[in-house]
């Protein structure tokens, strides 16, 4: 319970009716979560706008309501604050509400398209195994201190996320490494919140159904940048195009890595392999058990992060080196036949590229690679026939499928990948609505030693199909279906 003046600090308040000294039991956006003595926000969002609930909150027994347009009738014991941006302000109120955990714990955002998850995994994971309590919150899981608490965004809400701040700082934590995404830039879910710093990845296409454009997708990741303390560094991928756009503007200290240019970290890959690959990292050697250019950048990044929190840099390449990545990034199996199967989140046509470009130059001997892949519905549309063109060019063999249709017609979504493969490519690619059976289809199709990429899901143990989410694990299919062959 806080008394509202006090988590209305650095508010700025257009208007006020009413008392600033009433007790504020919970802070709520949903009015259907209001409880007798909770403060409300009614938010102006994609689909609803919260001030049509404002009496509702009131009905269920909310004390006070934030909101950008105060309701015709003010009356009563209720108090009405109103403020230029709803959204913004109830992060730093909610911020307030938890005593600002964020300043308790060095916290590090890492965004970009591709990446995000791995680099703030395998931080969790070094800063782990380096005796530390570290608190992570990223797509596949948030953890504190080892304690796992499933994930439903890349971005928490304001206030799941300074809810689940305030328990790492509780359980002791020292670090907190979490993704940041567009949309939670955009929608303003990291307000308030105090960085220590942040890391850029890489920017490709994504993410336009909700940006409509671009640019302002990049401009939703500078933002991130554009916000940092002048305590911060901001470190980028020198590599990527977009690297010094993001720090344009920042005031943190700025640091590069990269494999390519010249930057503050470097990074070379000497060897590559299914199980690993041997990399000199800023002039020395180290092996570590991930594989392909793309996590040569993560590695790096994490890396570069480590030593930019002071870390010993032979404790962290040592600790690098016994690091495995995270779930559905790049999971290999082997069939008792030879067959290597490779279950991968990659879900941009810039992912898929990269995940098939290291499958490429790690083949021996020119063995088929068979790719099954699908594209979520209720999401961008234009990278369809990009991502089944980039299939259709780097494997021999393509089957596309549903991923999480959600609540579009998944043969439609197929017809719209169709589009993009080329035809002189068409011959070796085919369709199948049922993912299971897609999967099924490759591991028949393949011979010894060929390899199997099931690209799209990853990590997730679902899928989408009309608002029902149904289990589906393709790692676990893709292995069962490989015992199927050795018996």
């Amino acid at each position: 319970m806080s008394a509202l003046s006090k988590i209305l600090r650095d508010v700025s308040i257009k208007r006020a009716v009413g008392s600033m000294e009433v007790d504020v039991h919970a802070i709520c956006f949903d009015s259907r979560k209001v409880k007798e003595g909770d403060l409300f926000v009614a938010i102006k969002g994609t689909l609803t706008d919260g001030h049509a609930f404002i009496d509702k909150a009131v009905a269920l027994g909310a004390k006070a309501v934030i909101c950008e347009q105060l309701p015709q009738d003010t009356s009563g014991h209720i108090t009405y604050i109103e403020v230029n941006d709803a959204s913004f302000s109830l992060g730093l109120i909610v911020a307030n509400f938890y005593d600002n955990p964020s300043t308790k714990l060095k916290l590090v955002g890492v965004t970009g398209t591709n990446g995000k998850t791995t680099v703030a995994t395998l931080l969790y994971k070094l800063f782990i195994e380096m005796g530390f309590r570290v608190g992570l919150l990223s797509t596949v899981q948030n953890k504190i201190d080892g304690r796992v608490i499933a994930s439903t965004h890349t971005t928490p809400d304001p206030v799941s996320l300074n809810a689940l701040l305030s328990e790492m700082v509780t359980a002791g934590c020292d670090y907190c490494f979490m993704e940041v995404s567009s949309h939670a830039v955009a929608q303003h879910r990291i307000a308030g919140l105090s960085f220590v710093g942040g890391v850029f990845t890489n920017l490709t296409h994504d993410h336009l159904d909700f940006h409509k454009t671009f640019d302002a997708y990049l401009k939703a990741k500078k933002a991130f940048f554009d916000a940092l303390p002048k305590s911060a560094f901001a470190l980028v991928n020198v590599d990527d195009k977009h690297g010094r756009v993001m720090v344009q503007n920042t005031g943190a200290y700025k640091k590069t890595y990269g494999l390519k240019n010249i930057a503050d970290y470097k990074g070379r890959i000497v060897e590559s392999h299914f199980n690993g690959m041997l990399m000199h990292i800023d002039g020395r050697e180290v092996w570590t058990r991930l594989v392909g250019a793309f996590n040569a950048y993560n590695l790096l990044a994490v890396y570069s992060v480590a030593v930019l929190l002071e870390q010993d840099t032979t404790k962290v390449l040592t600790v690098l080196s016994r690091l495995t990545g995270a779930e559905g990034r790049f999971d290999t199996l082997l069939s008792g036949t030879g067959i290597v199967g490779i279950v991968d989140y990659a879900h941009t046509p810039d992912a898929v590229e990269n995940v098939l470009r290291t499958i490429v130059e790690l083949r021996k001997n020119k063995e088929q690679i068979i790719t099954v892949l699908g594209c979520g519905g209720d999401r961008d549309k234009t990278k369809r026939p990009e991502m089944a063109a980039v299939a259709a060019k780097l494997s021999d063999k393509v089957i596309l499928t549903s991923d999480n249709p959600r609540s579009e017609d998944p043969q439609q979504i197929i017809r719209e990948m169709e589009v993009g493969v080329p035809a002189d490519k068409r011959r070796n690619v085919f369709s199948i609505t049922d993912r299971h059976e897609a999967i099924k289809a490759a591991v028949h199709l393949a011979q010894a030693t060929d390899i199997i990429l099931v690209a799209g899901k990853g990590h997730e143990k679902y899928q989408e199909i009309m608002g029902e989410k149904k289990p589906f694990d393709d790692k676990a299919i893709l292995s069962e279906l490989f015992k199927e062959l050795g018996s």
